[in-house]
C-alpha cells in the first residue's frame, strides 16, 4: 500500500488523473442525490456548501474535476515538450494538495467565510501556471506559451463566481462559469489540433496505410482556430451573453468542422482510443454551434452548454487522461473494452442532457439519466485505467 501511495504522489498524471475520476464520481453523485430530492424520491436536506446546488455543480465540474485533469495533463506533458525533468513528489503534493483544499473549501463553504472560501479555491491555478512557466520558459515556443493565457482566463472566470459569491459585485457569477468553460473548450480546440490528427497518422503510420491517407491539417483552418479560440473566452468575459460572444463561438465551431474534415475519422472508428478524441472534437464543434445560436436567439442555451461541458470537456478528458495513462505507464495504447464503453457512455450523457433541456417534458428525469450516465463512465475509467494510475510502470 505504501509503494502505491508513493507512485501516485511522485506523478503528476497519476495524481491529478486519479484525483479528477475520484471526484468527478463524488460531485456527480451529489448532483444526482440533490436531483432526487427535487422529484421527490428522497426527502431535501439543506446542503453544506453555501450556493444554490445548481451553482456548486456547475463550479466544481469547471474549476474542480476539470482542473485536476488540466494539472495531470500540464505536468506532464510540459516536461516532454521543453526536456525539462518532472515535477518533484514534493510539488505535486502540494499542488495536489491545493486543488484538494479548493474542493473541501467548497463543500463546506456554508460554515466558512466567502472571503477564505476564495482565497483557498483560487490558490491551485496560480501555483500550476508558476511552475508550468519555469518549464516553458526554457523553450518559450508561442504556440505553449498560449497555455499559460487560457489558465489566466480560467483563474479570472473563478474570480468573477467568488467575488458575486463573497458580495463584491452583481452578475459575475454566470459570466465566470461561462467564461471558465469556453477556456476549457479552448484549451481542447488547441491541444485537439495538435494531438488527434498526430495520433491518428501515427496510428495510421503503424497499421501501414499510404501516406497520401494520413490525416491533412490546413496552417491556415489552424491559425484561424487558434485565434478564434484564444479570444473566445475573452469575448464571454467582457460581453457576457451577447451577439459577439456568440458569434465568436459560431466561427470556432465551423472553423472546428473545416479542420476536423481531413483528419480521418472514419478511419479512426476502428480504435475506440482514437475515435474518443474526434468524438470529443465533434461535441466542441456541435456544442458551440448550438451555443452560439442560442445565444442569437435560436435554441436553448443551457442544453448547448452541456453538450460542452459533458461531451466536449468530459469525453476530451477521458480520451486523453486514459491515453496519457496507459502511455506513461508502459502500457499499450489500446483501450481496455470497459474504457470504450465509457467513451460512448460520456457522449450519451451529453445529448441525454441536450435533450432534456431543449424539450419540457420530462427535463429532470432526463438530467438524472444524463447524470447516472456520467456516473456510469466515470466508474468505468477508474476501473478500466485503475492500474495504470497506481499500478508500477511496465518494462518496455
Amino acid at each position: 500500500m505504501s509503494a502505491m501511495i508513493a507512485r501516485v504522489l511522485g506523478e503528476g498524471f497519476r495524481v491529478f488523473f486519479l484525483s479528477a475520476g475520484l471526484y468527478g464520481l463524488f460531485a456527480g453523485g451529489a448532483w444526482g442525490l440533490w436531483l432526487t430530492t427535487q422529484i421527490g424520491l428522497i426527502p431535501y436536506e439543506a446542503p453544506t456548501y453555501a450556493m444554490s446546488p445548481p451553482m456548486w455543480h456547475a463550479h466544481e465540474m469547471i474549476f474542480g474535476y476539470a482542473t485536476a485533469a488540466l494539472g495531470g495533463f500540464f505536468l506532464t506533458a510540459v516536461p516532454n515538450w521543453t526536456g525539462t525533468p518532472q515535477a518533484r513528489a514534493h510539488y505535486i503534493m502540494v499542488t495536489a494538495g491545493l486543488w484538494l483544499a479548493g474542493r473541501i473549501a467548497m463543500w463546506f463553504s456554508g460554515a466558512l467565510s466567502p472571503g477564505l472560501v476564495a482565497v483557498i479555491d483560487l490558490a491551485f491555478v496560480p501555483i500550476l501556471a508558476a511552475k508550468i512557466a519555469t518549464q516553458l520558459i526554457r523553450r518559450p515556443k508561442p504556440q505553449n506559451m498560449i497555455f499559460l493565457l487560457l489558465l489566466s482566463y480560467i483563474w479570472v472566470a473563478n474570480l468573477l463566481t467568488h467575488l458575486e459569491w463573497m458580495g463584491v459585485t452583481g452578475g459575475t457569477l454566470n459570466t465566470g462559469l461561462r467564461a471558465g468553460l469556453f477556456a476549457l473548450c479552448s484549451m481542447i480546440a488547441i491541444l485537439g489540433a495538435r494531438i488527434t490528427p498526430a495520433f491518428t497518422r501515427n496510428a495510421m503510420k503503424r497499421a501501414g496505410e499510404p501516406e497520401s491517407a494520413w490525416p491533412v491539417s490546413v496552417g491556415a483552418f489552424d491559425k484561424a482556430g487558434m485565434i478564434v479560440a484564444l479570444l473566445l473566452p475573452l469575448s464571454v468575459l467582457i460581453f457576457g451573453l451577447s451577439p459577439v460572444a456568440g458569434g465568436t463561438a459560431l466561427i470556432l465551431g465551423i472553423l472546428q468542422i473545416l479542420r476536423m474534415v481531413r483528419w480521418r475519422a472514419r478511419w479512426a472508428m476502428r480504435q475506440p482510443i482514437l475515435i474518443a478524441l474526434h468524438l470529443g472534437l465533434g461535441m466542441l464543434a456541435l456544442g458551440l454551434i448550438l451555443w452560439g445560436l442560442a445565444v442569437l436567439g435560436f435554441g436553448n442555451e443551457i442544453g448547448a452548454l452541456h453538450v460542452l461541458g459533458i461531451g466536449c470537456v468530459g469525453g476530451m478528458t477521458l480520451a486523453v487522461m486514459s491515453r496519457a495513462a496507459l502511455g506513461h505507464s508502459g502500457r499499450a495504447l489500446v483501450a481496455p473494452p470497459p474504457m470504450a464503453v465509457a467513451y460512448g457512455l460520456m457522449a450519451a450523457a451529453a445529448v441525454c442532457r441536450w435533450v432534456g433541456s431543449t424539450f419540457d417534458q420530462g427535463y429532470l428525469t432526463a438530467m438524472l439519466v444524463s447524470d447516472g450516465l456520467w456516473i456510469s463512465a466515470i466508474v468505468l475509467y477508474l476501473f478500466a485505467m485503475w492500474p495504470a494510475l497506481t499500478g508500477p510502470r511496465l518494462a518496455s
